[in-house]
């Protein structure tokens, strides 16, 4: 394997003609493979605009099997680039049953495995517990040929114990498939310590788990249809981070952007003899962990 895996990220602005979406998706990936990368990852639900700022039952019909016809086109897609590419679509599981799905198509096209998110936020504009299930597939990485993927979506991106927990289990790199942004009446000092809260969150677990991070996250403003809010304008900033946190690339909070980015597979390895967190942990200590709340 070689020492080096070039990445694409595709950070995009969502409309809502999904066909559309789907076509400027491909795209995107299209352009990523075309500069070498063997690994792409796409934004948190990129079929369809973030459905989720209003509780509407109408919009369940948005959701597809796995597999069904988004699987086919992007794991026809995969198959044709000779690339891996993580998706996040919204599953179908059975009657009344849904969940917010990564799915991970392997170079042949096939799925190479899953991960139903866990943490479900039921925010102001981020009603997602109206639609998702949480997940029970635990967190349980993805073994591709370009290795294994501790494949997180948004808002998992902010609790420690789901990309510690990737780690343990062999994670190579952490991905975080995502779709967050600032509510309009938010002041711009508001709005950078949120965008700053971020970025160090997620920079923090490359740090404390010694693996690089990959975070893409959609842009452009999208309405709010119950006119209860402003809408949210995502702020973007898809990046990659090395196992030290440093940034190796960034795109911008106001510009569709595709990013190409090599990521270096020995660095995890040479950090985490300097940096040996994971010898020194107490696991022998850390029972509260389990605890919702230690007042007792």
């Amino acid at each position: 394997m070689d020492t080096l895996l070039r990445v694409g990220l595709v950070q995009r602005e969502i409309s809502a003609d999904i066909e559309m979406n789907k076509k400027r998706l491909a795209e995107g990936i299209r352009q990523c493979a075309e500069r070498g990368a063997e690994l792409v990852v796409l934004q948190e639900l990129h079929n369809t605009v973030y459905f989720c700022q209003t509780e509407d039952t109408t919009l369940f019909n948005l959701a597809e099997p796995i597999p069904g016809p988004s699987t086919d086109y992007y794991g026809k897609l995969a198959c044709e680039l000779g690339i891996v590419l993580v998706t996040s679509l919204f599953e179908r599981r059975a009657p009344g049953l849904y969940h917010n799905t990564a799915v991970v198509f392997e170079k042949d096209g096939s799925i190479a495995g899953k991960y139903r998110k866990m943490h479900i936020p039921d925010d102001p504009a981020y009603y997602e517990k109206f639609y998702f299930t949480p997940g029970d597939l635990g967190f349980e990485p993805i073994k591709t040929s370009v290795g294994t993927l501790g494949v997180l979506v948004c808002w998992d991106q902010w609790y420690p114990e789901a990309a510690r927990l990737m780690a343990l289990r062999g994670a190579d790199l952490l991905i975080y498939p995502t779709a967050i942004g600032w509510e309009s009446s938010d002041t711009p000092e508001e709005q950078q310590r949120q965008l700053d809260a971020w970025c160090i969150s997620q920079r923090g677990h490359a740090v404390a788990n010694g693996l690089p991070v990959i975070s893409v996250n959609r842009v452009g403003h999208e309405a709010d249809p119950s006119a209860q809010t402003n809408g949210i304008l995502f702020w973007g900033n898809s990046f990659v981070a090395g196992p030290q946190g440093e940034i190796l690339e960034m795109a911008t909070s106001a510009e569709e952007a595709t990013l190409v980015v090599d990521v270096n597979r020995r660095r995890s390895e040479e950090v985490r003899r300097i940096w040996p967190f994971l010898r020194d942990r107490r696991i022998d200590s850390y029972e509260g962990i389990t605890r919702r709340y230690l007042d007792e």
